[in-house]
């Protein structure tokens, strides 16, 4: 059983997420998907195929970290499992949030099969947690798109186990993971990595 308040509280900060992420053009249509932790054993996140600018407390069910629906007959996302994986990876983990923007969706169909994105000498990689230079590489996986979700789930839940500071990942010709300990914090990793994927782009376009 989970907490009806708590649900409550999550639900509406994922509602509020989907407002924001619409509005900058980083989660069109019914695209993205987005939960948030409930407690140790239960996340909220969005039913499948709902439109992420307009959602509503029917629009976010309740399941648990094996991705089951808890008293919902609802469909959650098809992508649920890259959700649970990463509240199982990083107990700390206190929202999860999957953007289509077009700038994340370009730059990982350019970066090359089996190469990760690697961002240098940026200031805002200090927006990540445990990042206090611009010194340094942050380096963002991308994984190539499939439709075998338990696939990719444990493919990813692999490599974050190995690199838990990284704070996200591509999929090839699809879009954005990320997460943070508050849905505050996810917002900030979401804008940061979309403000630092523009930069990228920029610097191929005029320096190719």
């Amino acid at each position: 059983m989970f907490d009806v308040t708590r649900y409550a509280t999550a639900a509406r900060s994922i509602m509020e997420a989907g407002r924001f992420l619409y509005d900058r053009g980083w989660s069109p249509a019914t695209s993205s998907n987005y939960s948030a932790r409930i407690d140790r054993d239960h996340l909220a996140i969005t039913v499948s195929g709902r439109h992420k600018g307009q959602l509503t407390d029917g629009d976010v069910m309740v399941v648990d970290l094996a991705g089951n629906p808890v008293q919902s007959q609802c469909k959650s996302s098809a992508e649920t499992l890259l959700h649970t994986v990463l509240y199982q990876a990083f107990p700390e983990a206190g929202a999860v949030l999957h953007t289509h923007s077009v700038k994340a969706t370009v730059l990982s169909r350019l970066i090359a099969p089996g190469a990760a994105l690697d961002l240098e000498g940026y200031e805002l990689q200090k927006a990540f947690a445990g990042v206090d230079s611009h010194e340094g590489t942050l380096s963002i996986p991308v994984f190539d798109n499939t439709q075998d979700i338990p696939a990719l789930a444990e493919q990813t839940r692999d490599w974050f186990l190995a690199h838990p500071e990284q704070p996200g990942y591509l999929i090839r010709g699809h879009g954005l993971y990320t997460w943070g300990k508050t849905m505050a914090d996810c917002l900030r990793h979401v804008e940061a990595f979309e403000f630092l994927f523009e930069c990228e782009l920029e610097t191929m376009r005029v320096r190719p």
